[in-house]
């Protein structure tokens, strides 16, 4: 009998330690996913990876517009024809990720760095949510909210 119970017990608590890793490498593919995100789109102005990142119904709230995956790839395509295009290197700090089923959300401050010729032009900073669901093909952002923060 003690060996039965020692081996239910020793069941269990491999099931919740694997349960534990499962949920860490969920957050570190979340994590990697906003990352990626924003240098494969928003650096890269490349509109060819939405569909790699973003949901089909994706949304961005952003300083009062909501922007979709069509306003996104128009924005990107305009945004590449102008020269010089300055270089974004972006810093992603995540503040919580929360995982549920197929469900996660992230929390999480953006810096971007502008600039041209090695030079800095710019910088901006938003303070950022975003929502993602397990699809077939991985996680992907269904919807962004990000608020603005002005430079002091």
């Amino acid at each position: 009998m003690k060996r039965l119970n020692s081996i239910i017990l020793m069941m269990f608590l491999t099931t919740i330690s694997f349960g534990q890793v499962s949920n860490e490498t969920d957050k570190t593919r979340i994590k990697n996913l906003v990352i990626e995100s924003f240098d494969e789109i928003w650096s890269n102005l490349d509109s060819k990876n939405i569909d790699k990142y973003y949901t089909k119904d994706f949304l961005l709230l952003e300083n009062g517009e909501v922007w979709n995956n069509d306003s996104i790839k128009n924005y990107l395509d305009n945004a590449i024809l102008r020269k010089p295009n300055p270089k974004r290197i972006n810093t992603i700090e995540i503040i919580e990720i929360k995982i549920a089923n197929r469900t996660a959300w992230i929390a999480y401050q953006n810096y971007a760095t502008f600039s041209t010729d090695n030079k800095i032009i710019g910088k901006a900073n938003w303070l950022e949510s975003a929502t993602a669901i397990l699809t077939e093909n991985g996680w992907k952002l269904e919807m962004l909210h990000s608020t603005r923060i002005k430079n002091e």
